[in-house]
C-alpha cells in the first residue's frame, strides 16, 4: 500500500470521513433523463420463444451468473485431490448454500460409492455390533436441520496480516445447509453402548478414512448421520451417499463417505488429530481438540469480489455471522474501523450452529471506509479483533481464527483487505 493511502487511511480513522448511519432506501432509483429503448423498444427476448422445460433436466444456473462458482488457490498445496477450494459468499444472499457453490475439502480426493455398496458398522464397546446398508438407513426416524460446517483453516492466511483479497477467499471455507439424516444416537441405541464407552472413533471410506475421535456426550447429543443435503442426495464431493453432520464444531470432524463407528473407552491418537490440528499459543504451547467453531461474522458486499458499482446514495451492507456455541443475537457493523458501531438487521432470528444473515442499510455519502462487522451470540461471546487473539495465541496458529475482518472501501467503490490498529 503506497504512502499517500496509508496517510489517507490515517485521516479516515481520525474522523474526516464517515458514512452517513440511517437508512435510506428512497431515491435509489433515478429520474429518467430520456426514452430508454430497454423499456421504450421490444427487446429480442421478448420476440422468440424459449427454451422448452426439457432443455435441462437438472436445472443449473443462467449463464450470466456463471462467475459464480467454487474457487481454489493454485499455490496452497501441492495436489487438488488433498486440497480445498472455497464457496463464492461474496456472491450469495440469504443464508442456504446451494451444494454446486459449497467448499469442498478432500484429505484423499472425492471418490464415487454407489448407494448399493454402502455399509456402515457400528462396533466396539456395544452390546450388539451392527452394520447398516443404505436401504437400513432409510428405514429410521429421520431429521432435519440447518448447520454450517466451517474448516478450521478458514481465515487461517490471514495471522500474520492481511493477505488474500476476497472474502470468498478469506471466509469462503463455509456452507449453511439443510440436512436430512439419522441422529447418530439412534444407530447407537440399536447397537446398545456399554458404560465404558466414553469415546466414538469414526472414519471415512475414502483411501485417508480422516479417523476422528469424538466424544460420547456429543454423539449422543446433535450428531447426524446425514443422506441428503438441502433437498437433495448428497453431492459427490460432499460425502456421497452419507456423511457424519458435527454442529458447530471444525469440519475436519465431519467425516465424509462414513464407513465405521467404533466405541471407545478413550480418544484414538492419530498422528493427524494430534500434530496437525492444534493451535500453536504465543508462549510456545499447543492445545488440541478445539472442537468448537467460535463466533465470526464477515462482510460480504461491499467487499473485494463485491464493490460498490453506483455513487453515492442508499447502499446495503450485508454479511454472514455464525457461531457454535448456539445461535447468533447480534451482529453490529462499523464504517470507521471499529471506532463507532451499529447494531445490524438480522434477516431472521438466529438458529442454533447456522449462519445468520444481517444487512445494515445506509446513505453512503461516497466516502471512504473501513468496514467491519463484530458478532455476539447467546452465550454472551464478542468476537474479538485479531489483535486480541493474538496478544494469546501469537503469529504461529493456523486454525480458529474468528477475528473481525476489515475491508477498506474506497472513494470509487473498490474494496481491499486491510488490517487497522
Amino acid at each position: 500500500m503506497s504512502d499517500g493511502q496509508a496517510t489517507s487511511r490515517r485521516a479516515f480513522l481520525k474522523g474526516t470521513a464517515a458514512a452517513a448511519a440511517g437508512a435510506a432506501a428512497a431515491g435509489a432509483a433515478k429520474a429518467a433523463e430520456g426514452p430508454d429503448p430497454l423499456i421504450t423498444e421490444v427487446q429480442e427476448w421478448a420476440q422468440i420463444t424459449g427454451d422448452g422445460v426439457d432443455a435441462t433436466p437438472y436445472g443449473l444456473p443462467i449463464e450470466y451468473e456463471g462467475d459464480v462458482i467454487r474457487r481454489n488457490v493454485e499455490w496452497l498445496t501441492a495436489d487438488t485431490i488433498s486440497s480445498i477450494n472455497f464457496t463464492p459468499i461474496h456472491a450469495l444472499d440469504g443464508t442456504i448454500t446451494p451444494q454446486g457453490c459449497a467448499f469442498e475439502r478432500h484429505h484423499s480426493g472425492a471418490i464415487a460409492l454407489r448407494k448399493e455398496d454402502y455399509r456402515l458398522m457400528i462396533n466396539g464397546l456395544v452390546d450388539q455390533p451392527l452394520v447398516f446398508t443404505y436401504e437400513d438407513l432409510e428405514r429410521f426416524p429421520r431429521e432435519n436441520h440447518v448447520y454450517f460446517c466451517e474448516c478450521a483453516a478458514n481465515t487461517g492466511m490471514e495471522w500474520a496480516g492481511a493477505q488474500l483479497n476476497g472474502a470468498q477467499f478469506t471466509h469462503g471455507m463455509i456452507h449453511n445447509m439443510e440436512y436430512t439424516g439419522v441422529p447418530l444416537r439412534t444407530l447407537l441405541a440399536e447397537a446398545g453402548v456399554q458404560t465404558e464407552g466414553k469415546w466414538v472413533f469414526v472414519e471415512g471410506a475414502d483411501a485417508s478414512s480422516n479417523g476422528r475421535s469424538i466424544p460420547i456426550d456429543k454423539a449422543l447429543d446433535d450428531v447426524l448421520v446425514a443422506f441428503k443435503a438441502n433437498g437433495e442426495a448428497l453431492r459427490k464431493e460432499h460425502g456421497y451417499p452419507v456423511r457424519l453432520v458435527v454442529p458447530g464444531w471444525e469440519g475436519n470432524m465431519w467425516v465424509k463417505w462414513l464407513r465405521r463407528v467404533e466405541v471407545m473407552d478413550g480418544p484414538v491418537e492419530s498422528r493427524e488429530e494430534t500434530s496437525k490440528y492444534t493451535d500453536t499459543l504465543e508462549d510456545g504451547t499447543s492445545r488440541k481438540w478445539t472442537w468448537v467453531m467460535d463466533a465470526k461474522s464477515v462482510i460480504t458486499s461491499p467487499s473485494p469480489q463485491s464493490p460498490i458499482t453506483h455513487g453515492p446514495g442508499p447502499l446495503v451492507i450485508t454479511g454472514l455471522a455464525w457461531s457454535g456455541n448456539g445461535a447468533i443475537t447480534r451482529v453490529d457493523v462499523s464504517t470507521d474501523g471499529g471506532m463507532n458501531w451499529t447494531q445490524a438487521r438480522l434477516g431472521a432470528p438466529g438458529q442454533k450452529m447456522a449462519l445468520s444473515r444481517f444487512y445494515l442499510e445506509i446513505d453512503w455519502d461516497g466516502s471512504e471506509m473501513l468496514l467491519q462487522s463484530r458478532a455476539i451470540d447467546e452465550s454472551g461471546y464478542v468476537q474479538p479483533t485479531k489483535a486480541q487473539l493474538r496478544e494469546v495465541r501469537g503469529l504461529n496458529s493456523i486454525y480458529h481464527n474468528n477475528c473481525i475482518q476489515t475491508w477498506w472501501v474506497r472513494e470509487t467503490g473498490e474494496a481491499e483487505n486491510v488490517e487497522v490498529s
